[in-house]
């Protein structure tokens, strides 16, 4: 959290408001961001009653909470940001001229890297129009559009707002000159790896994702970490087997497949004319649209 607060203390851009939810934590954190709150006014501290149920849902409700507080004031984007990243001190000014400089982009952030040699940018094939929910900033008319975080029990809030901000013809972008750095691996706060790739492929089928692709997902996960790759597959072919709620509209799961066809069609382009495949800029907005 110290990481996160200092960050952006330090931002040559300061946000109107900073509104942090302690959603009913067990450790120092509330008392961290107090210290600071003390220190710089724009920091506003929010607490939560701890939840006996934990869920990813509950991510939504903090940031209602936070939203609350700030839904009064003029801005044009509003952003979410998770407690365990920092970056470089004109991240938030680089992606507010983003902003500016493109009415039509509804979501902006960065790809992100984790210890261990990991970049989204080279080791994901979400690509340039996801923009991870660590750090996303939304256009405020494009978050309305979008009718804000959705909670869902499984997990994907993130995921679901970005495409669907794309859906409705707004451009979500990654943009690759600048990073953010995540502290802890997505996926495995208390629990295995193998635990989280289990988890993952359950969440897989719940937000409609194509299973060609997932096949290609497993795969590709495999042949870095078998494992891993065995576990996803496993857990998305439980959550079939369930035939497991999912979590997203027909016209939303129709959209993210033929976005996932796209892709794989990309790649398969490119290995039958022996080129490199470009994780992250597989595929354009304007190839994308419907």
């Amino acid at each position: 959290m110290t990481k996160t607060l200092d960050s952006v203390v330090g931002q040559t851009l300061l946000p109107e408001r900073w509104v942090i939810v302690d959603d009913g934590s067990t450790d120092a954190t509330a008392e961290i961001v107090e210290n600071y709150a003390e220190q710089f006014p724009r920091i506003e501290l929010v607490r939560r009653p701890q939840r006996l149920d934990r869920s990813f849902a509950g991510k939504v409700h903090a940031f209602r909470a936070g939203f609350e507080r700030a839904a009064s004031l003029s801005f044009e984007v509003i952003g979410n940001l998770d407690a365990d990243i920092s970056f470089e001190p004109d991240y938030l000014e680089f992606l507010m001229r983003k902003f500016s400089q493109d009415p039509k982009l509804g979501v902006a952030g960065t790809p992100f890297t984790q210890d261990g040699d990991y970049d989204t940018a080279r080791d994901s094939f979400e690509g340039e129009n996801h923009v991870a929910g660590g750090c996303q900033l939304f256009r405020r008319q494009c978050f309305q559009d979008v009718g804000g975080y959705i909670p869902n029990r499984a997990g994907g809030i993130d995921w679901i707002a970005v495409t669907t901000a794309r859906m409705k013809g707004w451009k979500t972008r990654s943009f690759p000159e600048k990073r953010f750095h995540h502290y802890r691996t997505l996926g495995t706060a208390d629990r295995t790896s193998v635990a989280a790739s289990f988890s993952y492929g359950e969440k897989d089928y719940y937000l409609g994702g194509s299973p060609v692709w997932q096949l290609f997902r497993v795969a590709y996960r495999a042949a870095k970490q078998p494992v891993d790759g065995l576990a996803m597959l496993a857990g998305y072919c439980w959550a079939a087997l369930r035939r497991a709620k999912r979590a997203v509209s027909p016209e939303l799961m129709k959209f993210h497949r033929r976005e996932q066809m796209k892709k794989l069609k990309a790649i398969v382009l490119a290995l039958v004319r022996f080129r490199k495949v470009d994780n992250f800029q597989l595929v354009t907005d304007h190839k994308l649209s419907r």
